[in-house]
């Protein structure tokens, strides 16, 4: 029940890219929606792929910088339950520019300076922005509305 689908977009060296996402099925026609909206904006991202099952066990530092969706992984917390992206229903889109913060966390670890959301620059994922935006036309929610903690880099189905 999952598709695998190319899109294009922006890099931050001002040049396109095609990207890969392994997405749920009955979603691949919105997220590709998705992405020719931001594509069309120009929005940058690092890098789209999928991970390799030896990067699940590798610190949370930040370094790859990478947008995707399935990972087969349970919910940060240690709730015991899985992840949306364990099901192909979210998406996390430059998580070093778009940490997840929940009090003095901070994941991925390097990238504190991201937290503050005042201090915008290039891939930063905004309320009002083009990104919510079209993740809000296609009915998914954002992370970035969360209270207690945000997860600024996370698109999913539910909310969760």
């Amino acid at each position: 029940r999952l598709a695998y689908v190319t899109v294009s977009h922006w890099g931050f060296d001002d040049r396109p890219h095609t990207g890969e996402l392994l997405i749920g099925a009955e979603h691949a026609a919105g997220v590709v929606e998705v992405f020719e909206r931001l594509f069309d904006a120009r929005f940058p991202i690092e890098q789209m792929r999928i991970v390799r099952p030896d990067e699940l066990d590798a610190p949370p530092t930040g370094d790859q910088n990478v947008t995707g969706a399935l990972v087969c992984r349970q919910v940060v917390g240690g709730s015991g339950s899985w992840s949306m992206h364990a099901i192909g229903e979210a998406i996390d889109i430059n998580p070093f520019h778009n940490p997840y913060v929940r009090g003095d966390l901070v994941i991925p670890e390097l990238a504190s300076a991201y937290a503050d959301r005042d201090d915008v620059r290039p891939g930063m994922i905004l309320e009002g922005g083009v990104v919510v935006q079209a993740f809000d036309g296609i009915g998914w929610r954002w992370g970035g509305r969360w209270s207690g903690l945000t997860d600024p880099m996370h698109f999913s189905t539910t909310g969760r």
